[in-house]
């Protein structure tokens, strides 16, 4: 129980920084928006190539990633229809989907596999599959979706090559496959630049709570709360019907693809929807609740398959 609580205090503590930082103003009345940019186009990006660049991409081919993969797939479908049916938009359905299902395997998931499973790899699987296959796509959508004249064709064929977040996962999956070793000399400054994208995420979101007040009400209430719904209950359900059911997983392996799949949507989503200034109510409060509802959720994961 230590890595679930340990994870989760240390993002609040960020977080409560960030909300003080926006309650006093210290950064100005931009400051939100400068450090959403400054994650989404040069410290995420850095961090993706520099964790991607060396990953061992075999975990790919394993069976903890197709259960992973089938279960954000399904629970991202069943958002997408019902949003679709509700006439949401493909904005706040994109968004939506990703809170449903974009799990905070990084400055989250990475503790408590350490604490909890044992074994900070055993994220891997998940961590790869949303930075390689399940960002570029989203962030296409959101791309081709964005206000303004009709996107020509080339335009939308290269819209991953232009993504600063979809260029720096390509890269470093390119980097990984290759084999090629990167002197430290250079990868000092990509890391240095790349331990930055975290915690200005994670700022970024306090000071966005500054004045929002309740979370799940207005216009948006509906897509909260499923959104939240899919994520903190919805995904792990999949994950372990899938995981037992069809792939005959047990022990350790059972625990790792479920504990992965009930972490809470990832603060990043925030930044997306921030950047692309879509669903930012949607985005913020879907990932406030599921963080607050998935302690319990890991607590009695953990107990029962632990």
């Amino acid at each position: 129980m230590q890595g679930v609580l340990t994870g989760f205090a240390v993002i609040a503590v960020v977080i409560a920084v960030g909300y003080f930082l926006g309650l006093r103003g210290h950064l100005g009345k931009d400051g939100r928006t400068v450090l959403t940019s400054l994650a989404f186009n040069v410290a995420t990006p850095a961090l993706l190539f520099t964790t991607l660049a060396g990953a061992d991409l075999s975990v790919i081919l394993s069976e903890r990633l197709l259960v992973t993969a089938a279960g954000t797939a399904a629970v991202a479908a069943v958002f997408i229809t019902i949003g679709a049916l509700r006439g949401w938009g493909a904005g706040q359905i994109t968004i939506g989907a990703l809170c449903s299902s974009y799990v905070n395997a990084g400055n989250l998931g990475i503790p408590i596999a350490v604490y909890v499973l044992g074994d900070a790899s055993l994220v891997a699987p998940i961590l790869l599959f949303q930075q390689i296959i399940v960002t570029p796509l989203a962030l296409t959508v959101l791309d081709l979706n964005r206000p303004g004249e009709p996107t020509p064709l080339w335009r939308r064929l290269t819209t991953p090559l232009r993504n600063p977040t979809a260029v720096g996962s390509l890269t470093g999956v390119a980097v990984a496959c290759t084999g090629l070793t990167i002197p430290q000399p250079a990868l000092e400054p990509l890391n240095l630049i790349g331990n930055m994208s975290v915690p200005a995420v994670l700022l970024a979101f306090g000071i966005s709570l500054r004045g929002s007040g309740l979370p799940a009400r207005g216009d948006n209430r509906p897509a909260i709360v499923l959104s939240t719904v899919l994520k903190t209950v919805g995904q792990p359900l999949v994950a372990w019907g899938l995981g037992a059911g069809l792939f005959h997983l047990h022990g350790t392996e059972l625990l790792a693809v479920v504990v992965t799949a009930a972490l809470p949507a990832a603060q990043n989503l925030y930044t997306y929807a921030s950047q692309y200034r879509v669903a930012e109510q949607l985005a913020r409060e879907s990932i406030l609740l599921s963080t607050l509802a998935s302690v319990p959720v890991l607590i009695t994961i953990a107990a029962l398959l632990g």
